[in-house]
């Protein structure tokens, strides 16, 4: 196919397991058809390079053709790193042509999609008996919504003491934003907030806010470095930030990524709530198109569980630190991500950071990359850490967890307890540090 041939349809519209095992995919299968829930047959995830400014480009380009309908797992950051697309399998060919016809490096990350999600299904806890303790909470299986709510009020329950739910707001459906405080006494103490879930198909950011919960009861009064900082600091813990986004991802679509909120005018529903924060809003890095997964949403601060965030932080007043748990990409960012001018304390998030990545891969070697987001990852504007940074809360971080790309946004349920394991050692560091240069 000559060169020519493929720019214009790039252009244009582009007409081990066991028998047990195998039998339960296809059940699976089967269910998901009769439910009416999206399937991915023969959709693609290609692992894209640049070698040079020329191929960057074209690959922006190329993420922003409406018609193919990709969606793009990691986005065109800086030069030579990678770019995770989905292709559906009406765009492969063409797609692939026009990488091959640039002389643009590609490799195929996922060969068929529904696979690797039949096989994450057959992972989950149906049928399960229900925990009566959070000591029976399966922490190394992927949760619903509902049970994860179930685990929340179990935790406040059996630690009272050490424990309370506060509602911040409902979300556009009317699910409860619940926050988990966690506090030794004491009133209008300095606090540090962490939460997980912004983006509901990163299924282990919810799984790993799970496991930090459970942790932080367990080992409150056995490790002295948590409970010193316990001791100082009150420490709140958001595990679903965009439950609705979460609830469909079960449901309906897997790889869904924004809020459920209907836009006025599109047929496009849902905000991107990690580009609707007051922050750079609306400038290069988020995107004016209500169809994109990068839509930063009509005005700041328009989806209610992003305000009920705000609304909660400006009324307590006495935050700390601000910690947004992600994945995928193993890093460690800081402000900013809509602007290159160096946030005014640079020198000291990038050290920080640095701790905090050398103590998290003490545990199994995981490496991180860290350093501003604009710098680390891609230019990103409306984010929630540069909004948190802006209010006063020195040290926001957005952590990226597991993967770099095998797995992407469908980690395998065996690698929930080891992400969780490590990415806590680097909070502690964060949490730690923040508690010693708090007044």
């Amino acid at each position: 196919m000559g060169v020519k041939k493929v720019k214009a349809d790039i252009q244009g519209t582009v007409p081990v397991f066991g028998s047990i095992m195998r039998r339960l995919i296809v059940l699976t299968a089967l269910f998901l058809t009769v439910t009416g829930r999206e399937t991915f047959n023969g959709h693609q995830v290609l692992r894209i390079t640049g070698k040079d400014e020329v191929q960057h480009t074209l690959l922006k380009d190329l993420a922003e053709k409406e018609h193919l309908q990709l969606d793009v797992w990691r986005e065109p950051g800086e030069i030579s790193a990678p770019v995770d697309i989905r292709v559906p399998p009406k765009s492969l060919q063409a797609v692939k042509a026009f990488l091959e016809a640039e002389d643009i490096h590609y490799s195929v990350m996922i060969r068929d999609l529904q696979v690797v999600l039949d096989q994450e299904m057959t992972q989950m806890s149906f049928g399960a008996a229900e925990p009566k303790h959070t000591d029976d909470y399966d922490y190394g299986t992927y949760h619903s919504g509902d049970e994860i709510y179930r685990f929340q009020d179990m935790l406040v329950a059996e630690n009272p003491r050490l424990v309370s739910k506060i509602v911040i707001g409902r979300s556009y459906e009317g699910r409860p934003l619940n926050v988990l405080k966690f506090s030794s006494g004491g009133r209008n103490r300095p606090a540090i907030w962490i939460h997980s879930g912004i983006h509901s198909r990163e299924w282990i950011s919810q799984a790993s806010g799970t496991w930090f919960a459970k942790k932080i009861v367990t080992d409150f009064g056995r490790d002295p470095v948590l409970t010193a900082i316990l001791d100082h600091v009150d420490i709140f813990l958001e595990i679903m930030v965009n439950p609705d986004g979460f609830y469909y991802t079960h449901a309906i679509n897997r790889m869904w990524r924004k809020t459920r909120k209907p836009n006025p005018g599109s047929s496009c529903v849902g905000t991107d709530p990690n580009r609707n924060w007051d922050a750079g809003f609306g400038t290069a890095g988020s995107s004016n198109n209500p169809c994109k997964q990068t839509y930063h949403g009509p005005m700041p601060h328009s989806e209610s569980e992003v305000k009920a965030i705000v609304d909660f932080i400006r009324s307590h007043g006495n935050l700390k630190a601000f910690i947004d748990i992600h994945s995928y990409s193993q890093r460690l960012m800081y402000p900013y991500g809509y602007t290159k001018t160096p946030c005014r304390d640079q020198i000291e998030l990038r050290d920080l950071a640095r701790r905090a990545v050398t103590d998290l891969a003490t545990l199994y070697g995981t490496p991180y990359k860290y350093g501003s987001v604009i710098n680390t990852i891609y230019r990103a504007s409306g984010i929630t850490i540069d909004w948190a940074y802006n209010q006063g809360i020195r040290y926001s971080y957005t952590m990226e967890l597991r993967d770099t790309g095998h797995h992407g946004f469908l980690l395998p349920a065996n690698q929930i307890i080891p992400t969780a394991e490590e990415t806590w050692l680097g909070l502690k560091s964060i949490m730690s540090y923040t508690k010693e240069n708090t007044k």
